[in-house]
């Protein structure tokens, strides 16, 4: 394309990048990481006027990234962003990102997810095939599945409108990889932290009462089911993973996961020891915190992603609790 041409002959061999959602924890990693390949980056939000960025400046890279507004669920926006940028690849991680919030609002986050992948598939088809497409799918997907590790092709059984939205926008790039030959992969990513995280999520919740906690305050943690059992992995390895897959010779769907699971407990009880706290001095469960259905357990087995990409997680739950207090204490 001749636009393509012109563009390239300005930034020289470097590669371009577009990150929609580049404000969330995934995001600011990803362009944090792209940078330091080389990369020229863009990344957008529904309003980057208006949009603080935080995540960006606080890993100090908020200058260097290109911004522009986008709604991914308005396909003339989706095309417009692409054209102003013709990126080499993109990596599409917006959208509703809770998944207790989609119980709340769950035409929001089918909309945002699975409107927004696919309007991003049909702008790459319609301007440029050659566009290298990383698309955020998740372990929710599966569902319950019992105390076993998931592999690629195991069976979706969705839980939460979360679920079903990215199961909808997983099913629809495979599709748009086998019927159109684009280059598009879905990254399978099982739970993954840093301090990063926004407050709303349990992780970033249980380090945070923890650290006030050891400083004085009296405070009790409430929390919902404390049996449930995550395979929880560092949130800056698991952005080097997508990268990977758009470098890899051909497209294709990899679990990035660490194969280790352990329970929210055992979350919680490694937090308080770190501060030399007992946690059930200071933590309660409360059934109001309940989702209406939850999975019991999730693990992931990234055996295709260690021997096909060379990626393996050497964080285990353990270190990410380390790391998330080491930097909610020097806040």
């Amino acid at each position: 394309m001749q636009n393509r041409k012109v563009l390239e002959s300005k930034m020289g061999d470097s590669k371009s990048a577009l990150i929609c959602g580049v404000s969330g924890q995934d995001g600011a990693y990803l362009a944090s990481f792209l940078l330091d390949k080389g990369y020229s980056v863009w990344g957008t939000s529904r309003d980057a006027q208006a949009s603080v960025f935080s995540n960006l400046r606080q890993l100090g890279i908020y200058d260097r990234v290109k911004l522009l507004s986008m709604a991914s669920n308005d396909f003339r926006s989706v095309l417009t962003t692409l054209k102003s940028c013709l990126p080499d690849e993109v990596y599409f991680l917006s959208g509703q990102t809770s998944v207790g919030l989609s119980f709340d609002q769950p035409v929001e986050t089918l909309e945002s997810i699975t409107l927004g992948t696919l309007n991003i598939l049909e702008a790459i088809r319609f301007l440029d095939p050659q566009i290298k497409l990383y698309h955020a799918s998740s372990s929710e997907c599966f569902g319950d599945i019992g105390k076993i590790a998931a592999v690629e092709d195991t069976s979706f059984r969705p839980r939460s409108p979360y679920a079903v939205a990215k199961s909808s926008a997983h099913w629809l790039v495979a599709n748009y990889r086998e019927a159109y030959g684009l280059f598009a992969s879905n990254g399978i990513l099982f739970n993954h932290e840093s301090p990063l995280r926004p407050s709303r999520f349990v992780t970033r919740k249980i380090i945070s009462a923890a650290c006030r906690i050891a400083d004085g305050s009296k405070e009790v943690l409430e929390l919902g089911r404390l049996d449930i059992a995550r395979d929880w992995g560092w949130a800056p390895e698991y952005v080097e993973a997508m990268w990977m897959m758009l470098q890899h010779k051909k497209p294709d769907d990899f679990i990035v996961a660490t194969g280790h699971v352990n329970t929210l407990e055992d979350f919680v009880q490694c937090a308080f020891n770190c501060l030399g706290l007992r946690w059930s001095d200071h933590v309660v469960s409360n059934c109001k915190f309940y989702r209406p259905t939850d999975l019991a357990w999730s693990q992931g087995d990234a055996t295709k992603a260690r021997e096909v990409l060379g990626w393996k997680a050497s964080s285990m739950m353990q270190d990410v609790v380390s790391k998330m207090i080491e930097a909610e204490c020097r806040k």
